[in-house]
Protein backbone atom coordinates (compact mmCIF):
# COMPACT_ATOMS: atom_id res chain seq x y z
CA UNK A 1 0.00 0.00 0.00
CA UNK A 2 1.33 3.41 -0.99
CA UNK A 3 0.84 6.89 0.43
CA UNK A 4 -0.78 9.48 -1.84
CA UNK A 5 -0.58 13.23 -1.31
CA UNK A 6 -3.67 15.10 -2.45
CA UNK A 7 -4.95 18.62 -2.95
CA UNK A 8 -8.73 19.04 -3.01
CA UNK A 9 -11.64 21.41 -2.55
CA UNK A 10 -13.98 20.89 0.37
CA UNK A 11 -17.75 21.36 0.34
CA UNK A 12 -17.48 25.15 0.80
CA UNK A 13 -14.86 25.62 -1.90
CA UNK A 14 -11.80 25.88 0.37
CA UNK A 15 -8.51 24.26 -0.62
CA UNK A 16 -7.38 21.34 1.57
CA UNK A 17 -4.29 19.12 1.48
CA UNK A 18 -3.42 15.81 3.09
CA UNK A 19 -2.23 12.23 2.71
CA UNK A 20 -4.16 9.01 2.23
CA UNK A 21 -3.04 5.38 2.07
CA UNK A 22 -4.33 3.35 -0.87
CA UNK A 23 -3.38 0.49 -3.17
CA UNK A 24 -3.90 2.50 -6.37
CA UNK A 25 -4.57 6.02 -7.58
CA UNK A 26 -8.25 5.14 -8.21
CA UNK A 27 -8.69 3.93 -4.62
CA UNK A 28 -7.04 7.10 -3.33
CA UNK A 29 -9.45 9.24 -5.36
CA UNK A 30 -12.37 7.19 -4.04
CA UNK A 31 -11.26 7.64 -0.43
CA UNK A 32 -10.81 11.39 -0.89
CA UNK A 33 -14.29 11.68 -2.36
CA UNK A 34 -15.59 9.69 0.58
CA UNK A 35 -14.29 12.42 2.88
CA UNK A 36 -16.54 14.91 1.08
CA UNK A 37 -13.68 16.51 -0.86
CA UNK A 38 -13.23 17.02 -4.60
CA UNK A 39 -9.65 16.05 -5.52
CA UNK A 40 -7.79 18.33 -7.90
CA UNK A 41 -4.37 16.67 -7.61
CA UNK A 42 -3.45 13.18 -6.42
CA UNK A 43 0.17 12.06 -6.50
CA UNK A 44 1.95 9.08 -5.01
CA UNK A 45 4.65 9.99 -2.53
CA UNK A 46 8.15 8.84 -3.42
CA UNK A 47 8.63 7.07 -0.08
CA UNK A 48 11.20 9.46 1.25
CA UNK A 49 13.50 9.16 -1.73
CA UNK A 50 15.10 12.34 -2.91
CA UNK A 51 14.27 13.32 -6.42
CA UNK A 52 17.05 14.05 -8.87
CA UNK A 53 16.34 17.76 -8.69
CA UNK A 54 16.38 17.76 -4.87
CA UNK A 55 19.65 15.85 -4.78
CA UNK A 56 21.17 18.20 -7.30
CA UNK A 57 20.01 21.18 -5.27
CA UNK A 58 21.67 19.74 -2.17
CA UNK A 59 24.99 19.10 -3.92
CA UNK A 60 24.95 22.25 -6.01
CA UNK A 61 25.45 20.34 -9.26
CA UNK A 62 23.22 18.86 -11.90
CA UNK A 63 19.92 20.21 -13.17
CA UNK A 64 19.19 22.32 -10.10
CA UNK A 65 22.40 24.25 -10.62
CA UNK A 66 21.63 24.75 -14.29
CA UNK A 67 19.91 27.87 -15.58
CA UNK A 68 16.16 28.09 -15.25
CA UNK A 69 14.27 26.16 -17.93
CA UNK A 70 12.72 28.18 -20.68
CA UNK A 71 9.00 28.60 -21.04
CA UNK A 72 7.35 28.64 -24.43
CA UNK A 73 5.34 31.49 -25.90
CA UNK A 74 1.78 31.64 -27.11
CA UNK A 75 0.47 28.78 -29.23
CA UNK A 76 -2.21 29.39 -31.91
CA UNK A 77 -5.65 28.33 -30.71
CA UNK A 78 -6.21 26.15 -33.78
CA UNK A 79 -3.09 24.08 -33.11
CA UNK A 80 -3.92 23.80 -29.42
CA UNK A 81 -7.40 22.52 -30.29
CA UNK A 82 -5.94 19.87 -32.60
CA UNK A 83 -3.50 18.85 -29.86
CA UNK A 84 -6.30 18.41 -27.31
CA UNK A 85 -8.37 16.39 -29.80
CA UNK A 86 -5.45 14.13 -30.77
CA UNK A 87 -4.34 13.57 -27.18
CA UNK A 88 -7.92 12.66 -26.24
CA UNK A 89 -8.02 10.07 -29.05
CA UNK A 90 -4.71 8.52 -28.00
CA UNK A 91 -5.77 8.35 -24.35
CA UNK A 92 -9.10 6.81 -25.31
CA UNK A 93 -7.16 4.17 -27.25
CA UNK A 94 -5.32 3.21 -24.05
CA UNK A 95 -1.83 4.49 -24.87
CA UNK A 96 0.34 5.60 -21.94
CA UNK A 97 0.41 9.36 -21.46
CA UNK A 98 4.14 9.77 -22.05
CA UNK A 99 3.99 7.67 -25.22
CA UNK A 100 1.05 9.77 -26.45
CA UNK A 101 2.99 12.99 -25.89
CA UNK A 102 6.04 11.64 -27.74
CA UNK A 103 3.86 10.63 -30.72
CA UNK A 104 2.24 14.07 -30.89
CA UNK A 105 5.65 15.76 -30.59
CA UNK A 106 6.93 13.84 -33.61
CA UNK A 107 3.84 14.76 -35.66
CA UNK A 108 4.05 18.49 -35.00
CA UNK A 109 5.80 20.91 -37.31
CA UNK A 110 8.67 22.94 -35.81
CA UNK A 111 7.21 25.69 -33.66
CA UNK A 112 6.07 26.68 -30.20
CA UNK A 113 3.63 23.80 -29.77
CA UNK A 114 6.26 21.18 -30.56
CA UNK A 115 8.63 22.73 -28.03
CA UNK A 116 5.83 22.90 -25.46
CA UNK A 117 4.93 19.22 -25.94
CA UNK A 118 8.59 18.22 -25.60
CA UNK A 119 9.03 20.18 -22.35
CA UNK A 120 5.74 18.82 -20.96
CA UNK A 121 6.78 15.26 -21.85
CA UNK A 122 10.11 15.73 -20.06
CA UNK A 123 8.33 16.91 -16.91
CA UNK A 124 5.84 14.02 -17.06
CA UNK A 125 8.74 11.61 -17.46
CA UNK A 126 10.30 13.19 -14.36
CA UNK A 127 7.23 12.37 -12.26
CA UNK A 128 5.01 15.46 -12.68
CA UNK A 129 1.36 15.22 -13.59
CA UNK A 130 0.22 16.49 -16.98
CA UNK A 131 -1.52 19.52 -15.45
CA UNK A 132 1.56 20.40 -13.39
CA UNK A 133 3.77 20.20 -16.47
CA UNK A 134 1.38 22.35 -18.52
CA UNK A 135 1.06 24.93 -15.73
CA UNK A 136 4.76 25.75 -16.18
CA UNK A 137 3.92 27.23 -19.60
CA UNK A 138 0.97 29.60 -18.98
CA UNK A 139 1.32 31.32 -22.36
CA UNK A 140 0.84 28.05 -24.20
CA UNK A 141 -1.67 26.39 -21.84
CA UNK A 142 -3.91 28.89 -20.08
CA UNK A 143 -5.55 28.41 -16.69
CA UNK A 144 -8.73 27.04 -18.21
CA UNK A 145 -6.79 24.37 -20.10
CA UNK A 146 -4.63 23.28 -17.14
CA UNK A 147 -7.50 23.20 -14.64
CA UNK A 148 -9.66 21.06 -16.89
CA UNK A 149 -6.75 18.68 -17.41
CA UNK A 150 -6.25 18.54 -13.62
CA UNK A 151 -9.93 17.71 -13.14
CA UNK A 152 -9.69 14.98 -15.77
CA UNK A 153 -6.63 13.49 -14.09
CA UNK A 154 -8.24 13.53 -10.66
CA UNK A 155 -11.41 11.86 -11.94
CA UNK A 156 -9.64 9.39 -14.21
CA UNK A 157 -11.46 10.71 -17.28
CA UNK A 158 -8.68 12.65 -19.00
CA UNK A 159 -9.75 11.53 -22.49
CA UNK A 160 -13.33 12.72 -21.94
CA UNK A 161 -12.25 16.08 -20.52
CA UNK A 162 -9.81 16.68 -23.39
CA UNK A 163 -12.54 15.92 -25.91
CA UNK A 164 -14.91 18.38 -24.21
CA UNK A 165 -12.14 20.95 -24.07
CA UNK A 166 -11.51 20.53 -27.80
CA UNK A 167 -15.25 20.93 -28.49
CA UNK A 168 -15.31 24.11 -26.40
CA UNK A 169 -12.30 25.62 -28.16
CA UNK A 170 -13.69 24.74 -31.59
CA UNK A 171 -17.02 26.41 -30.79
CA UNK A 172 -15.25 29.55 -29.56
CA UNK A 173 -13.04 29.74 -32.66
CA UNK A 174 -16.00 29.14 -34.97
CA UNK A 175 -17.92 32.06 -33.47
CA UNK A 176 -14.85 34.30 -33.61
CA UNK A 177 -14.20 33.45 -37.28
CA UNK A 178 -17.79 34.22 -38.22
CA UNK A 179 -17.71 37.62 -36.55
CA UNK A 180 -14.34 38.55 -38.08
CA UNK A 181 -15.40 37.26 -41.51
CA UNK A 182 -18.59 39.32 -41.41
CA UNK A 183 -16.67 42.49 -40.51
CA UNK A 184 -14.01 42.16 -43.23
CA UNK A 185 -16.23 43.45 -46.05
CA UNK A 186 -17.41 46.64 -44.27
CA UNK A 187 -13.86 47.35 -43.08
CA UNK A 188 -12.44 47.04 -46.61
CA UNK A 189 -15.18 49.21 -48.14
CA UNK A 190 -14.85 51.92 -45.48
CA UNK A 191 -11.05 51.97 -45.79
CA UNK A 192 -11.26 52.20 -49.59
CA UNK A 193 -13.83 55.02 -49.39
CA UNK A 194 -11.69 57.02 -46.97
CA UNK A 195 -8.65 56.53 -49.22
CA UNK A 196 -10.52 57.65 -52.36
CA UNK A 197 -11.97 60.74 -50.70
CA UNK A 198 -8.59 61.72 -49.24
CA UNK A 199 -6.99 61.24 -52.67
CA UNK A 200 -9.57 63.58 -54.25
CA UNK A 201 -9.09 66.18 -51.53
CA UNK A 202 -5.28 66.06 -51.68
CA UNK A 203 -4.59 65.73 -55.43
CA UNK A 204 -7.69 66.90 -57.36
CA UNK A 205 -9.18 69.78 -55.39
CA UNK A 206 -5.91 71.84 -55.25
CA UNK A 207 -5.85 71.88 -59.10
CA UNK A 208 -9.34 73.38 -59.17
CA UNK A 209 -8.22 75.94 -56.60
CA UNK A 210 -5.40 77.00 -58.94
CA UNK A 211 -7.86 77.27 -61.86
CA UNK A 212 -10.23 79.47 -59.85
CA UNK A 213 -7.35 81.71 -58.78
CA UNK A 214 -6.00 82.05 -62.35
CA UNK A 215 -9.36 83.05 -63.80
CA UNK A 216 -10.31 85.29 -60.90
CA UNK A 217 -13.54 83.63 -59.94
CA UNK A 218 -14.07 86.22 -57.20
CA UNK A 219 -16.32 85.36 -54.28
CA UNK A 220 -16.85 81.63 -54.26
CA UNK A 221 -20.01 79.91 -52.93
CA UNK A 222 -20.00 78.74 -49.31
CA UNK A 223 -19.83 74.97 -50.16
CA UNK A 224 -16.85 75.62 -52.43
CA UNK A 225 -15.06 77.66 -49.75
CA UNK A 226 -15.69 74.89 -47.21
CA UNK A 227 -14.30 72.30 -49.62
CA UNK A 228 -11.24 74.45 -50.28
CA UNK A 229 -10.57 74.89 -46.55
CA UNK A 230 -10.84 71.18 -45.95
CA UNK A 231 -8.47 70.47 -48.83
CA UNK A 232 -6.02 73.11 -47.55
CA UNK A 233 -6.12 71.58 -44.07
CA UNK A 234 -5.33 68.15 -45.50
CA UNK A 235 -2.51 69.27 -47.80
CA UNK A 236 -0.91 72.29 -46.13
CA UNK A 237 -1.61 71.71 -42.42
CA UNK A 238 -0.80 67.99 -42.28
CA UNK A 239 -4.43 67.05 -41.84
CA UNK A 240 -3.84 63.69 -43.54
CA UNK A 241 -1.28 62.83 -40.86
CA UNK A 242 -3.82 63.60 -38.09
CA UNK A 243 -6.40 61.35 -39.76
CA UNK A 244 -3.93 58.47 -40.11
CA UNK A 245 -2.60 58.93 -36.58
CA UNK A 246 -6.04 59.10 -34.93
CA UNK A 247 -6.74 55.30 -34.93
CA UNK A 248 -3.21 54.60 -33.66
CA UNK A 249 -3.54 57.20 -30.88
CA UNK A 250 -6.94 55.77 -29.92
CA UNK A 251 -5.45 52.25 -29.78
CA UNK A 252 -2.55 53.41 -27.57
CA UNK A 253 -4.91 55.26 -25.20
CA UNK A 254 -7.10 52.17 -24.81
CA UNK A 255 -4.05 49.99 -24.19
CA UNK A 256 -2.80 52.37 -21.51
CA UNK A 257 -6.23 52.46 -19.88
CA UNK A 258 -6.39 48.67 -19.80
CA UNK A 259 -3.22 48.54 -17.71
CA UNK A 260 -5.28 49.32 -14.59
CA UNK A 261 -8.41 47.66 -13.19
CA UNK A 262 -10.42 50.87 -13.30
CA UNK A 263 -9.29 51.59 -16.85
CA UNK A 264 -10.25 48.11 -18.04
CA UNK A 265 -13.68 48.47 -16.46
CA UNK A 266 -14.15 51.88 -18.12
CA UNK A 267 -13.11 50.63 -21.58
CA UNK A 268 -15.26 47.49 -21.38
CA UNK A 269 -18.24 49.50 -20.13
CA UNK A 270 -17.77 51.92 -23.04
CA UNK A 271 -17.70 49.04 -25.52
CA UNK A 272 -21.01 47.69 -24.22
CA UNK A 273 -22.65 51.11 -24.80
CA UNK A 274 -21.75 51.32 -28.50
CA UNK A 275 -24.97 51.24 -30.58
CA UNK A 276 -25.65 47.82 -32.16
CA UNK A 277 -22.05 46.65 -31.67
CA UNK A 278 -22.43 46.92 -27.88
CA UNK A 279 -25.26 44.37 -27.90
CA UNK A 280 -23.18 41.99 -30.00
CA UNK A 281 -20.23 42.33 -27.61
CA UNK A 282 -22.50 41.79 -24.59
CA UNK A 283 -24.03 38.64 -26.08
CA UNK A 284 -20.56 37.41 -27.03
CA UNK A 285 -19.39 37.87 -23.42
CA UNK A 286 -22.45 36.00 -22.09
CA UNK A 287 -21.91 33.16 -24.56
CA UNK A 288 -18.25 32.95 -23.61
CA UNK A 289 -18.67 32.84 -19.85
CA UNK A 290 -21.65 30.43 -19.92
CA UNK A 291 -19.86 28.02 -22.27
CA UNK A 292 -16.65 28.20 -20.22
CA UNK A 293 -18.45 27.67 -16.92
CA UNK A 294 -20.62 24.89 -18.35
CA UNK A 295 -17.57 23.09 -19.73
CA UNK A 296 -15.73 23.33 -16.40
CA UNK A 297 -18.72 22.06 -14.41
CA UNK A 298 -19.20 19.18 -16.85
CA UNK A 299 -15.55 18.24 -16.32
CA UNK A 300 -16.17 18.04 -12.58
CA UNK A 301 -14.41 21.22 -11.45
CA UNK A 302 -15.95 22.59 -8.19
CA UNK A 303 -18.28 25.50 -8.84
CA UNK A 304 -16.31 28.10 -6.87
CA UNK A 305 -13.08 27.23 -8.62
CA UNK A 306 -14.91 27.08 -11.96
CA UNK A 307 -16.34 30.58 -11.43
CA UNK A 308 -12.87 31.92 -10.59
CA UNK A 309 -11.42 30.43 -13.79
CA UNK A 310 -14.35 31.75 -15.83
CA UNK A 311 -13.93 35.21 -14.32
CA UNK A 312 -10.25 35.32 -15.27
CA UNK A 313 -10.96 34.19 -18.84
CA UNK A 314 -14.16 36.18 -19.43
CA UNK A 315 -12.41 38.86 -21.51
CA UNK A 316 -14.66 41.63 -20.16
CA UNK A 317 -14.09 43.39 -16.84
CA UNK A 318 -17.80 44.20 -16.38
CA UNK A 319 -18.72 40.52 -16.48
CA UNK A 320 -15.64 39.61 -14.42
CA UNK A 321 -16.82 41.85 -11.57
CA UNK A 322 -20.31 40.39 -11.77
CA UNK A 323 -18.89 36.85 -11.57
CA UNK A 324 -16.83 37.92 -8.54
CA UNK A 325 -20.08 38.89 -6.81
CA UNK A 326 -21.60 35.55 -7.80
CA UNK A 327 -18.57 33.75 -6.34
CA UNK A 328 -18.81 35.66 -3.06
CA UNK A 329 -22.55 35.05 -2.89
CA UNK A 330 -22.17 31.28 -3.34
CA UNK A 331 -19.42 31.19 -0.73
CA UNK A 332 -21.83 32.84 1.73
CA UNK A 333 -24.51 30.26 0.98
CA UNK A 334 -26.47 32.02 -1.75
CA UNK A 335 -27.44 30.45 -5.05
CA UNK A 336 -26.01 31.30 -8.48
CA UNK A 337 -28.99 33.16 -9.92
CA UNK A 338 -29.61 35.74 -7.18
CA UNK A 339 -26.29 37.69 -7.36
CA UNK A 340 -26.34 37.43 -11.17
CA UNK A 341 -29.83 38.93 -11.21
CA UNK A 342 -28.68 41.80 -8.95
CA UNK A 343 -25.73 42.57 -11.25
CA UNK A 344 -28.17 43.33 -14.13
CA UNK A 345 -25.66 42.50 -16.87
CA UNK A 346 -27.60 39.64 -18.48
CA UNK A 347 -31.14 39.28 -19.73
CA UNK A 348 -33.79 37.81 -17.39
CA UNK A 349 -34.00 34.76 -19.66
CA UNK A 350 -30.41 33.82 -18.83
CA UNK A 351 -31.01 34.19 -15.09
CA UNK A 352 -34.19 32.10 -15.28
CA UNK A 353 -32.46 29.32 -17.20
CA UNK A 354 -29.61 29.25 -14.68
CA UNK A 355 -32.16 29.18 -11.85
CA UNK A 356 -33.93 26.21 -13.44
CA UNK A 357 -30.58 24.48 -13.96
CA UNK A 358 -29.75 24.84 -10.27
CA UNK A 359 -33.10 23.46 -9.20
CA UNK A 360 -32.88 20.44 -11.51
CA UNK A 361 -29.19 19.77 -10.90
CA UNK A 362 -28.34 20.27 -14.58
CA UNK A 363 -26.62 23.64 -14.34
CA UNK A 364 -23.83 22.62 -16.72
CA UNK A 365 -26.28 21.53 -19.43
CA UNK A 366 -28.38 24.66 -19.00
CA UNK A 367 -25.31 26.89 -19.32
CA UNK A 368 -24.35 25.13 -22.54
CA UNK A 369 -27.88 25.68 -23.89
CA UNK A 370 -27.62 29.39 -23.05
CA UNK A 371 -24.30 29.58 -24.92
CA UNK A 372 -25.77 27.81 -27.98
CA UNK A 373 -28.78 30.14 -27.99
CA UNK A 374 -26.63 33.24 -27.77
CA UNK A 375 -24.28 31.99 -30.49
CA UNK A 376 -27.22 31.79 -32.88
CA UNK A 377 -28.41 35.26 -31.87
CA UNK A 378 -24.93 36.69 -32.38
CA UNK A 379 -24.72 35.25 -35.89
CA UNK A 380 -28.14 36.70 -36.73
CA UNK A 381 -27.24 40.13 -35.34
CA UNK A 382 -23.90 40.23 -37.16
CA UNK A 383 -25.57 39.30 -40.46
CA UNK A 384 -28.25 41.97 -39.90
CA UNK A 385 -25.62 44.59 -39.04
CA UNK A 386 -23.62 43.83 -42.19
CA UNK A 387 -26.80 44.04 -44.30
CA UNK A 388 -27.59 47.40 -42.72
CA UNK A 389 -24.05 48.70 -43.18
CA UNK A 390 -24.05 48.16 -46.94
CA UNK A 391 -26.74 50.75 -47.82
CA UNK A 392 -25.48 53.11 -45.11
CA UNK A 393 -21.97 53.03 -46.59
CA UNK A 394 -23.28 53.54 -50.14
CA UNK A 395 -25.47 56.49 -49.10
CA UNK A 396 -22.68 58.09 -47.03
CA UNK A 397 -20.15 57.76 -49.83
CA UNK A 398 -22.69 59.12 -52.31
CA UNK A 399 -23.39 62.16 -50.14
CA UNK A 400 -19.66 62.90 -49.76
CA UNK A 401 -18.91 62.55 -53.48
CA UNK A 402 -22.06 64.52 -54.35
CA UNK A 403 -21.01 67.37 -52.07
CA UNK A 404 -17.55 67.46 -53.68
CA UNK A 405 -19.03 67.52 -57.21
CA UNK A 406 -21.58 70.23 -56.38
CA UNK A 407 -18.99 72.36 -54.58
CA UNK A 408 -16.66 72.17 -57.59
CA UNK A 409 -19.29 72.93 -60.25
CA UNK A 410 -21.09 75.77 -58.46
CA UNK A 411 -18.45 78.45 -59.40
CA UNK A 412 -18.20 77.24 -63.03
CA UNK A 413 -21.11 79.33 -64.50
CA UNK A 414 -19.62 82.50 -63.04
CA UNK A 415 -16.15 81.45 -64.20
CA UNK A 416 -17.39 80.83 -67.79
CA UNK A 417 -19.14 84.19 -67.84
CA UNK A 418 -16.01 86.00 -66.74
CA UNK A 419 -13.97 84.24 -69.44
CA UNK A 420 -16.46 85.28 -72.16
Amino acid sequence: MATYHYEAMNSVGQSVKGDVDAVSNEEAVSKIRGMGHFPTKVKERSGGRKSASAAAAATGVGPAAAPKRRTVGRVPAKLLTQFARQLSTLQDAGLPLLRSLRILEEQQKPGMLRIAIRLVAEDVEGGATLSEAMAKHPKAFDKLFTNMVAAGEAGGVLDVVLRRLADFMEASQKLKRRIIGAMVYPAVVISAAIGIVMGIMIFIIPKFMDIFDQFGAGNLPAPTLLLMKMSGWLTKEWGWAYILAFPLALFIIFRLLRMSDGGRYFVDSLKLKIPVMGKILAKTAVSRFTRTLGTLLTAGVPILEAINITRETSGNEVFAKALKKVHDGIREGDDFAAPLRQAKIVEPMVVNMIDVGEETGDLDKMLSKVADTYDEEIQTMVAAMVSLLEPVMVITLGVIVGFIVVAIFMPLPKLISSVK
